[in-house]
């Protein structure tokens, strides 16, 4: 994943050409989508059947972070669909869109699924 956000990319040019603060979210939260969420964060989140963004922290290595433990998400409890994208946020429920991607394989999440990222398998570069 190395997309950044609208929201995210005008924080930076902002930050650092503006000399405009940019204080940095505590927390960051992995959120599924359906459809691609694009710089506008516009695509479809998955909802309902206990979904729910997770936390996660990252070690950040050279020009790569990477999740540092594996990421978990709820038992479905009513499908969610196929999910092909990822997005980080920074909140819980709506908030700002920092970075999304696609999967590399999108997966159909039924009743009774559990989607899970592995520990170093969630990886943001920049180039």
């Amino acid at each position: 994943m190395s997309a950044f956000s609208n929201y995210l990319e005008n924080k930076i040019l902002l930050h650092v050409l503006s000399n405009t603060a940019y204080t940095s979210p505590t927390t960051v939260y992995l959120s599924l989508h359906t459809a691609d969420p694009t710089e506008a964060g516009s695509g479809t989140e998955v909802s309902g059947g206990a979904y729910a963004r997770q936390s996660f922290a990252s070690t950040i290595v050279a020009n790569a972070a990477s999740n540092t433990s594996a990421i978990e998400f709820p038992t479905c409890t009513s499908a969610w669909g196929v999910v092909g994208w990822v997005a980080v946020w920074d909140a819980l429920t709506t908030g700002n869109m920092l970075f999304y991607g696609a999967l590399t394989a999108s997966k159909t999440i039924a009743t009774g699924d559990v989607f899970r990222v592995p520990a170093g398998d969630l990886d943001i570069t920049l180039d």
